[in-house]
């Protein structure tokens, strides 16, 4: 390592946050910038530890220390090179993922972990602003197509990963615009959607073609696997948890994500969300990411009050940078909208919502004081997770192609076997995982990816495969 002693002489230090009364005035992402001698610095608390752990904790297996040390001393373009052979999108990831190689990193045991998370972030906005490249290079064309049926990270690894060894590569999102739960389910204060578009041009730059509003049912998909010769379904997990209690069905209980996606629209448009906040008394139900994006969107909408509720117990430190993952304090690790206000309460079930048609109240009951309680809220958001994929209109031989976790079954290769006839189809993302991480998304799309060009290929592929797929699934 390029400074054996740096964990013992710096310590760890992430960006700043804006001022929250700044911030709540607009929609730009929260940090503020680190100078490159800061990020340097950071980067050389990377410990010769030995055996990595921090990239073994990583999904992808990026190459952590790799780009630790060409950080530490100023080697962007190394830095760059090394990480996207593993990460197609490292802008990404720098900003969304929970970071679980920080929790499997040594220092982490007896101190606070390296800034990896920031560090990655650091290495892609450097490589776009210095022209580095951040793709492969192009190859000459296979002859062999492919349609890939999602846009999110799972969608856009699969596409990225097969494009790169020249396959045609076409790319179907039912909505109007690319990205999936990056475009409409993230708020624009975690990742601005500028973001994403910069990296769409590279992938239409590098011939990857995206279509919009090409809903895929059981037809389309006929239609799909008789003109490609490889067909990827990688379409997520978006059927909503619902809280089955009396009232569960009036208008202002709604899942989050309903919510996000029209925050996200109104944002993009600038208009008023269908869904606005505005003077309301809203409530989260869960305590997890996605209801703390719910936080941060509602102060920003200008809610009268916000309360985050979460049926497990409050964990015993909050505080993530000194508690190994996964525990109950990384689990319910304070976001930076947490920061801008509200009410978090633990250990407090749903019992009913009220009202004449639309909510006016919520009855909940505190387990930590055994007492039960109303409040008011006009506007319920649950965040309570997502129970699989959608898979109804695509046609009785795939939406029986279920797991007992309720996520599409394939075999190790990704494939659904049990469709005969045309061109096979291949399946990855949270519709096969289930709910997870930006970055098992990514994993299970270039793993995906590799299978599909060995298939095309008679068995052969160069593409690296990190994970396999859940052995319950086969």
């Amino acid at each position: 390592m390029g400074k054996p002693t740096g964990f013992l002489e710096t310590p760890r230090r992430g960006p700043g946050y804006r001022p929250v009364p700044v911030r709540l005035r607009d929609w730009r992402e929260v940090y503020e910038a680190q100078d490159d001698a800061e990020v340097a610095a950071q980067a050389g608390r990377c410990m010769d530890c030995g055996i990595p752990f921090c990239t073994q904790g990583c999904p992808l297996g990026n190459p952590i220390p790799t780009f630790n040390d060409a950080i530490f001393r100023q080697h962007w373009d190394h830095a760059a090179d090394a990480l996207l052979r593993t990460n197609n999108f490292p802008e990404f990831t720098g900003r969304l993922c929970p970071a679980p190689c920080e929790s499997a990193c040594v220092l982490n045991i007896v101190d606070a972990s390296v800034t990896i998370e920031r560090i990655e972030y650091e290495v892609a906005e450097h490589a776009f602003a210095e022209g580095l490249s951040v793709r492969a290079p192009d190859v000459d064309d296979s002859g062999q197509r492919v349609a890939v049926v999602g846009s999110g990270p799972a969608g856009l690894a699969t596409a990225a990963q097969l494009r790169a060894v020249g396959h045609a590569v076409e790319v179907f999102e039912r909505a109007d615009a690319i990205g999936g739960l990056l475009r409409y389910g993230i708020p624009e204060f975690k990742m601005e959607k500028s973001v994403l578009d910069r990296r769409l041009a590279v992938m239409r730059d590098s011939g990857v073609v995206f279509h919009v509003n090409a809903s895929v049912g059981e037809g389309e998909l006929a239609e799909l696997r008789r003109s490609f010769d490889a067909v990827v379904l990688a379409l997520g997990s978006t059927t909503p948890r619902r809280i089955d209690v009396p009232g569960a069905d009036l208008e202002g209980v709604m899942a989050a994500m309903t919510y996000l996606e029209a925050a996200n629209r109104a944002v993009r448009d600038a208009v008023p969300s269908r869904f606005d906040a505005c003077g309301k008394n809203v409530v989260i139900l869960g305590g997890g990411d996605t209801g703390a994006d719910c936080l941060g969107t509602a102060h920003r909408q200008g809610a009268a009050s916000v309360t985050q509720i979460e049926i497990l117990g409050r964990p015993p430190n909050e505080r993530p940078d000194d508690q190994p993952w996964p525990t109950m304090a990384r689990i319910f690790k304070s976001a930076p909208a947490h920061d801008e206000g509200g009410d978090r309460r633990f250990s407090t079930e749903t019992l009913e919502f009220r009202g004449p048609g639309h909510v006016t109240e919520i009855v909940l009951r505190d387990h930590a004081n055994d007492d039960t309680v109303s409040a008011p809220a006009d506007l319920v958001l649950i965040a309570a997770g997502f129970i699989g994929p959608e898979l109804a209109g695509l046609g009785p031989e795939v939406s029986s192609q279920l797991t007992p976790r309720n996520t599409l079954s394939v075999n190790p290769s990704w494939c659904l076997e049990s469709l005969g006839g045309a061109s096979p189809v291949f399946a990855c993302g949270d519709a096969v995982r289930g709910q997870s991480l930006i970055v098992w998304a990514i994993a299970e799309g270039r793993s995906a990816a590799a299978s599909v060009d060995a298939h095309l290929r008679g068995g052969v592929t160069a593409l690296p495969a990190p994970l396999e797929p859940y052995a319950v699934s086969w």
